[in-house]
Formats: structure tokens, sequence, C-alpha cells
């Protein structure tokens, strides 16, 4: 089971929730999304999960800069 980039509670059906929450927010709302991520994840690795919440962190950051660039939208 991989608990970062494709964990089994969020892939189960015909789309995966990503992909759900992008087309339900909207470029903005999604880029926002994945900002409060990286912060929830990065704010709470010390107490919850460890090294595995910073790579959930990184998995959102990758995600946002995905975003960004392919919007061409670099602030």
């Amino acid at each position: 089971m991989d608990n970062v980039n494709h964990p089994t509670h969020y892939t189960s059906g015909a789309i995966e929730c990503i992909d759900a929450l992008k087309a339900q927010l909207g470029p903005e709302g999604f880029r926002d999304y994945c900002h409060g991520n990286i912060a929830k994840y990065v704010w709470r690795y010390k107490f919850k999960n460890g090294v595995e919440d910073l790579k959930k962190a990184a998995w959102y950051l990758q995600c946002l800069i995905g975003e960004l660039e392919s919007n061409k939208e670099n602030h």
C-alpha cells in the first residue's frame, strides 16, 4: 500500500479523489487546497506520522508546482 502517492482509501472508485477535487474546486481553489495540505502535513509531522507526513507535504508541493507551471502562473 502506498499511503503517499495513491492511498487505497482515495482510489477505490472510477475516479481518484484528487482528480474529483481538482474538477470541483477549479484551478485557484485546487491550488489553495494543495497549499493548505502542505501546511497541515508540515505542521503535524512531529506529532503524528513523521516522515510519511513530510512525504505527503512534498507530494502536495509537487502538485502545486505542477499546477503553477502548467498554467504559467508563477507567483
